[in-house]
């Protein structure tokens, strides 16, 4: 098996992480993965965002309902699409992507960086979360993105 499928299929959705800061290298590297997300027409009509303030973690934790979990992770990526661009969930939601398996291939040894997509699009909190980060009003959230270093891997 070829190194791409191994992470593909190694890949589990994390919700418990330890206490142990993400390197800066492997944020910019998966914020670059997402930029080379396939786009319709090659717009990238998005914005990334990586919050790792423990606050702002928390705050975002109790206003999106199903990402409780967000306040114990070591940053959280967000990801944010142009409204008016007709293809901005899916261009979104492949950048999503390519952010979760980039983290996910930083393995040392065993896993590698754990996250979980929690979903933005058209949730009552997306845009409560836009006016927190300070995203002009054009964008609306797509996904958010926990993570760190599992603290447990659940293998079916």
């Amino acid at each position: 098996m070829n190194l791409g499928l191994t992470i593909l299929k190694g890949r589990r959705s994390v919700r418990k992480y330890k206490d142990e800061e993400i390197p800066g290298e492997i944020i910019k590297a998966a914020l670059e993965a997402a930029h080379l997300a396939p786009t319709a027409r090659n717009l990238q009509p998005w914005l990334f965002g990586v919050i790792k303030e423990k606050e702002t973690l928390k705050k975002i934790a109790e206003t999106a309902p199903n990402g409780a979990f967000i306040k114990n992770a070591n940053a959280c990526f967000a990801i944010f699409g142009e409204k008016d661009q007709t293809y901005y969930l899916e261009d979104c939601s492949a950048a999503t992507m390519q952010i979760i398996l980039a983290l996910w291939s930083f393995g040392v040894g065993s896993f590698g960086v754990g996250s979980c997509w929690v979903a933005g699009d058209k949730k009552d909190y997306a845009n409560e979360i836009r006016k927190m980060m300070g995203v002009p009003e054009k964008y609306t959230l797509v996904s958010l993105i926990p993570a760190g270093y599992p603290e447990e891997i659940n293998i079916p």
